[in-house]
């Protein structure tokens, strides 16, 4: 598919160099005619844009337009001897988008400021009367060295710096005392912001893959360029980027490269600050399809044009990372180690080790032996002393990657070699990491070649999908490494235990393979998965499970997150579906890992308990046989006694808590831990004589925030509780209600706060439970107003409401899945829509996928019946449809 960026003509050579002529005739006092100028100018600029214009002559446009208006206003305004009006920053460099900063020094001779500060001033508020929004400063050149020396970002700023008008010997002076002869030489000034850069790119978690990128300050953003061309100006007094051509630090193609990439980020900056009308910089989700639709991108039949758009955004900046870290390396090499001659320790025929860095013996390396562009990360992972690769050795294997074809892919010793990477107990990660950044991996793998930089326009999805895809190998091998024990104990403690991990691990490269394709990924995968396996000598039996994994990786959490898991029915047909223990082992560390890799919201401690509970229950069911499944009057009394035990410890009177129990419902017993059943008892136990309903919030660490509450049951009591916790600002993780005989409920949440972080602080506790008491108990109050709003992402998506209705046989009630766009106060509507159709719900599982609420209820009549009446379904469906989307962001 040709880009539509790179195929877009430039526009009909205009009459600009006319244009400037004229308005450089306007007298700069006149207010009017100055800001015609700026807007027809801007109006120019943009109409060329629109028309596919080269994006440097409209960056260079922009700046010209200002030093004319400058340049006029300085004359008629200033027009003295002892001062200089400099451009510097972006300015300086001659580049501006349409709102970028107009940064101006105004230099002046020592003694003279008082004697010229009225035209100055003048001058200046002309500047802000005519619209230009200009940053500026007012030095002699000796303050200039001054202030430079202790600040290496106005040392930068002095670096780019331009004169515009007045005493060019004062910008002559300011140029000689910031010069690399008397501050910051070129070996400080380039350590300085190396450290920069790597400050800046932590500030960004050390990757642009996120939904809303930065274009100037994100890893391989505009500003690493500029790092680039800075270091250059200071050490080589090159002003321009293709003087390092002929310092011999980029190859021709190499400096092609760059400047394509530079002019396809200063068009996504360009299109940000037209549509945003101020210098915008986040390429936030609000635009991003706007932005598409500006550059010429239409949607394709697997691929919306948002998603094409992105995925060249990220190809371009992984690009630009790889030639940032090639030209940053040959610049510590000719600055900071200029004659070191350390001689190269050799490694084989092939490779050698210099200076803690892995090196090729030749230049013809890789085009004599192919194998060696995937024998080098190998290398790299059995020396841990290696830490990194030469800037050379690098260069030459992206003139070279383009070997690895067919034939390379066919060969045994290369399959050999990736196996063996896959099989190390230490770097695999990293490994995987530099093939990727290096454009080996995606060769190697075409398939994994066509999700790079690929993005799903969600919420849910956080990563590109090669990023996410390694972020699970990452979570695998920590899992295998005792050191992250305690991130995850009861996963570490499984996965340790595993035999061949690396089938686990290309399970997990594997599983997201084939997004984007049209079809069932996870189908496609799985053929993807079996030809790997194939290819890499992997036995049947392996061959097999790896296979299933991928076309299984979402089963678990599916099942954990939309099916009742409490249920023996659910455990005993999930048992059967998974088979065996080997599967479940590796199917729930798969799950943990590709959730934790998804979203970092998503993974919680109540997420990690549900898996848990739903692998406990599995491999008990497991061991037990499938021919001989689970009971639920075994697992009632084994509940029962368990909790009993625990209640007896904790010295609670036994025909008191045994007389509670009475009043309990048999699948009370099935759907709570002996652990939660005790210790609402207490709570029940303790709250006897009492008036008023009994909340409590309690926080156990591994398994989250529970909210308890036993009241007698009154009308619309789901939406009043739900209400509440949304307009405080807590999000509902799972819902379970449960009765009583003597009709008092018993109603427990799982809830988190807006970041999915639990309810800790006691003071935080006291306040939920004292707002739900008091909304409870007030019979008046049967609607809670959430006044909270939706996220500003959320508000970009439109999610129409959709709702299907199935049987659950073995529980007697009907399942109510709805699927609408998510907003704080939606289970509050939906409760009340329940209650107001005479209907009673058992329980919920909440599930909320990016802008998605995809949530399921259990429910019945008044007499606990499923809802079989076609017409009161039908109904139903149509009043939640019409709350939901009228109520809808």
């Amino acid at each position: 598919m040709t880009d539509p960026i790179d195929s877009a003509p430039d526009a009909p050579a205009s009459s600009w160099a006319d244009f400037l002529e004229r308005a450089g005739a306007i007298q700069g006092r006149e207010i009017a005619p100055a800001r015609d100028v700026l807007a027809e100018g801007a109006r120019r600029i943009e109409a060329a844009f629109e028309a596919g214009a080269h994006i440097d002559s409209l960056v260079t446009a922009r700046s010209e337009l200002v030093d004319t208006v400058l340049a006029g206003a300085w004359e008629t305004l200033v027009d003295t001897p002892d001062a200089c009006l400099v451009a510097v920053g972006g300015y300086g460099r001659g580049e501006l988008l349409p709102h970028s900063d107009i940064d101006l020094l105004i230099l002046y001779r020592d003694g003279q400021l008082d004697d010229i500060g009225p035209a100055l001033e003048a001058f200046l508020m002309h500047l802000w009367d005519i619209g230009l929004e200009i940053g500026h400063s007012v030095r002699s050149p000796v303050e200039c060295a001054e202030r430079a020396t202790d600040d290496i970002t106005i040392m930068t700023n002095l670096m780019e710096s331009r004169a515009l008008a007045g005493d060019l010997s004062l910008f002559a002076a300011m140029r000689a005392a910031t010069s690399a002869e008397h501050i910051w030489p070129s070996a400080e000034f380039f350590k300085a912001k190396v450290d920069e850069q790597q400050t800046r790119h932590a500030r960004y978690d050390e990757t642009a893959y996120k939904l809303e990128p930065n274009v100037k300050e994100s890893p391989g953003g505009l500003r690493d360029i500029q790092t680039i061309a800075w270091v250059a100006k200071r050490q080589f007094a090159t002003d321009t980027l293709d003087g390092l051509v002929d310092y011999g630090f980029l190859s021709a193609r190499e400096f092609t490269e760059l400047k394509r990439g530079q002019a396809f980020l200063w068009r996504v900056r360009f299109a940000l600050h037209t549509l945003t009308g101020r210098a915008e910089d986040r390429l936030l989700f609000d635009h991003q399809i706007q932005i598409a639709q500006m550059l010429g991108y239409s949607d394709a039949e697997n691929t919306l044009a948002v998603e094409q758009f992105m995925q060249r955004y990220y190809r371009n900046i992984k690009a630009l990372s790889a030639l940032n870290d090639i030209l940053l390396q040959l610049f510590s090499e000719a600055i900071l180690h200029p004659h070191q001659t350390e001689r190269p320790r050799p490694i084989n025929e092939r490779f050698q080790a210099r200076h803690g860095f892995i090196e090729v013996t030749a230049d013809d390396v890789f085009t004599e032996t192919p194998s060696a562009l995937l024998e080098i990360f190998y290398l790299m992972q059995t020396r841990p002393r290696l830490t990194g690769i030469r800037a050379h050795t690098l260069r030459l294997m992206r003139r070279d990657r383009h070997l690895i074809d067919e034939n390379f892919r066919s060969s045994i010793h290369c399959r050999r070699l990736f196996t063996e990477i896959l099989r190390q107990r230490s770097g695999v990660t990293r490994a995987l990491r530099r093939m990727n950044r290096y454009g080996v991996l995606g060769r190697y793998l075409p398939n994994f070649g066509r999700i790079i930089g690929r993005m799903q326009y969600d919420l849910f999805h956080t990563l590109t999908v090669d990023e996410h895809t390694l972020f699970v190998i990452r979570n695998l091998r920590r899992l295998a490494l005792p050191r992250f024990d305690h991130e995850l104990p009861f996963a570490s403690e499984l996965m340790q235990t595993l035999n061949k991990p690396q089938i686990l691990l290309i399970a997990g490269l594997m599983h997201d393979i084939a997004k984007g394709r049209g079809g069932d990924h996870s189908v496609l995968g799985e053929r993807d998965a079996r030809e790997f396996c194939t290819n890499h000598g992997l036995s049947s039996d392996d061959t097999d499970l790896v296979c299933w994994l991928v076309r299984q990786h979402l089963l678990m959490s599916m099942t954990a997150q939309r099916r009742d898991i409490n249920d023996v029915t659910v455990v005993n047909e999930f048992a059967r579906e998974v088979g065996s223990r080997a599967r479940l082992d590796r199917l729930f560390l798969l799950t943990v890992c590709d959730i934790r890799a998804t979203n970092p919201s998503l993974w919680n401690s109540w997420k990690e308990s549900l898996l848990v509970d739903l692998y406990t229950s599995t491999r008990r069911a497991l061991e037990r046989g499938l021919d001989d499944p689970l009971d639920e009057d075994e697992l009632i009394a084994e509940t029962r006694s368990a909790a009993a035990a625990l209640l007896t410890r904790t010295k609670v009177n036994t025909p008191r808590f045994k007389a509670v129990w009475e009043r309990f419902e048999p699948d009370y017993f099935l759907r709570h831990s002996p652990e939660e059943i005790a210790r609402q008892t207490r709570a029940i136990v303790s709250h006897e004589g009492r008036d008023g309903p009994l909340v409590s919030l309690t926080y156990i660490e591994d398994q989250g925030t529970t909210l308890f509450v036993y009241t007698r049951d009154r009308d619309y009591l789901f939406g009043v509780t739900t209400g509440v916790l949304a307009q405080l600002g807590l999000s509902i993780l799972d819902a379970r209600i449960n009765s009583t005989r003597d009709d008092y409920t018993l109603d427990t949440y799982v809830v988190c706060d807006e970041n999915g972080e639990s309810i800790t602080e006691e003071y935080q506790r006291y306040e939920v439970e004292q707002a739900l008491i008091d909304a409870i108990a007030d019979p008046a109050v049967q609607h809670i107003d959430v006044t909270r709003r939706a996220s500003r992402r959320s508000r970009y998506f439109n999610v129409p409401t959709q709702i299907y209705f199935s049987e659950a046989t073995e529980r007697d009630c009907t399942i109510v899945e709805i699927i609408t766009a998510d907003r704080p106060g939606l289970l509050s509507e939906i409760g009340d829509v329940f209650r107001e159709s005479g209907i009673l719900l058992e329980t919920a599982k909440i599930a909320t996928i990016g802008e998605r609420a995809e949530d399921i209820f259990f429910v019945t009549d008044h007499d606990h019946q499923p809802l079989r009446n076609r017409a009161r379904l039908l109904q139903l469906r149509q009043t939640l449809t019409a709350e939901l989307d009228k109520t809808g962001p």
